[in-house]
């Protein structure tokens, strides 16, 4: 995050200030918009329980401690902007989730050790970011970095993802929905990714509202394709659920089921390096659709802060670590929804008042009413695994053409690719250790490193 907007020179025009951060309480400092009220109901909707089916299938909760869970996550994310003010759409980190998911279910076996294991991974990058928030060491760590390294990373968790759906989770899900998950992960891919049907949208409007949408198309697809086929069965139950959040919080707190060993926050030690660069290309691409948009509104002044954000996602890490463990899902950029809303709110004030009313707008204004709307939920609760699905599959593309544009030779594309599929395969350690080995044996000292780590476009599933 070079160049960053000095933060005593902007002075931004709502909210209540207490330290580095700024406090907006919905409805008073912020207005709601119902363009991206609407857009963020249902896409939170359809992508906000993806965690469920893992809580479920792999550590030992139940459908409605699942929801509890996601209720925590969510929770925590959204108060990145009312509560400290980040001028960020937040999401998951999502390019580390296969990396994390693939090592923490591979090496525990009960789910008391698997919430141990991201416990350490919350807590204990919450002090790396910490750390490199207060020292403001973070840029020159990525800037030492080589390129083929952040190529490895990537590519690692593209394999990684599509090994999660194709192999790992197969049983449980492609098996039993073939046709509509195979059905709702190309029609996102096309959505989200296709340079066709991009062009088009500078002669269709209406297209551009369609990808808009982002994922909700292949999963509406899904739901509806689904019964057709004899894939999906509803069972729609009425009235409203209180998530016991105690109950969950009793299943995954350090402070009920024990602290991680110390062994075990050096075993995820480098999971927790990986997320961090992957991070901080998610910083670099927010503040840049940022300052690009920013001369259209000289009005509404937004202020850049490294080491604020540092400080922010230091702190709702450590919090989640504390009651609600699920690492990688304290991250602090959704791409996708990041670009629309800043889009919107560059058109003047007209269409959108200020940024963050925009932004908390989409995030319901903090009231994650779906998570107490029975008939939603349970309406939802057969088609999780294709939200899941859909999640890695576009993650996975997404790291995969991104990890692949970064090697300029032949040497840094074949290391990148086999340091790559040792990540997605060996324990971190080993699998670091041989990504290291890769890139100085078959590379050596890159010249002309850039200085941040491309935009993976983090999304919030």
């Amino acid at each position: 995050m070079s160049g960053a907007t000095d933060p005593a020179a902007v002075r931004e025009r709502s909210g209540w200030r207490w330290g580095p951060f700024t406090f907006r309480l919905p409805f008073l400092h912020t207005r709601p918009h119902w363009p991206e009220l609407l857009q963020g109901t249902l896409v939170a909707t359809a992508t906000g329980l993806a965690l469920v089916p893992i809580l479920t299938g792999y550590f030992g909760m139940s459908f409605e401690e699942g929801i509890a869970t996601s209720l925590m996550i969510s929770t925590f994310l959204v108060i990145s902007l009312w509560v400290f003010g980040d001028p960020y759409a937040p999401g998951w980190t999502t390019p580390a989730l296969p990396l994390v998911l693939a090592f923490v279910l591979a090496r525990y076996d009960t789910p008391e050790l698997r919430f141990q294991a991201m416990t350490a991974l919350s807590l204990g990058y919450a002090l790396l970011v910490f750390v490199l928030g207060i020292s403001r060491a973070g840029p020159r760590l990525i800037g030492w970095l080589p390129p083929t390294l952040r190529a490895t990373i990537l590519i690692g968790s593209a394999l990684a993802a599509f090994r999660q759906v194709f192999v790992t989770d197969a049983p449980r899900f492609l098996e039993q929905q073939p046709v509509s998950i195979l059905l709702a992960c190309a029609i996102c891919l096309v959505v989200v990714f296709s340079a066709p049907l991009h062009r088009w949208q500078a002669r269709h409007r209406w297209l551009r509202h369609f990808t808009a949408l982002g994922l909700l198309p292949g999963f509406l697809a899904a739901a509806v394709v689904g019964p057709l086929v004899g894939e999906v069965s509803y069972d729609v139950q009425w009235g409203w659920l209180a998530p016991p959040v105690a109950d969950a919080v009793a299943k995954m707190s350090p402070f009920s089921i024990g602290w991680p060993p110390l062994s075990m926050y050096l075993d995820v030690l480098p999971l927790v390096l990986l997320t961090y660069v992957i991070q901080f290309g998610d910083w670099v691409t927010g503040d840049a659709v940022i300052r690009d948009a920013q001369a259209a509104r000289p009005d509404d002044p937004i202020r850049i802060d490294p080491r604020r954000s540092h400080l922010v996602l230091a702190m709702r890490n450590a919090a989640a670590g504390l009651v609600s463990p699920f690492f990688p899902t304290q991250g602090s950029l959704w791409a996708g929804v990041h670009v629309v809303v800043v889009s919107r709110w560059r058109e003047g004030p007209q269409s959108m008042r200020d940024l963050h009313s925009g932004l908390v707008s989409y995030y319901m204004m903090g009231l994650p009413v779906i998570y107490f709307l029975l008939p939603l939920l349970t309406g939802l609760q057969p088609l999780l695994g294709v939200a899941l699905s859909i999640t890695l599959v576009t993650t996975g593309f997404a790291c995969a053409y991104i990890g692949l544009a970064i090697p300029r030779s032949n040497a840094e594309r074949g290391s990148a690719v086999l340091g790559g599929v040792a990540l997605s395969l060996f324990d971190p350690w080993i699998a670091l250790a041989a990504a290291v080995a890769c890139w100085w044996l078959l590379v050596g000292r890159e010249q002309d490193a850039p200085a941040a780590v491309p935009a993976t476009g983090g999304e919030n599933p």
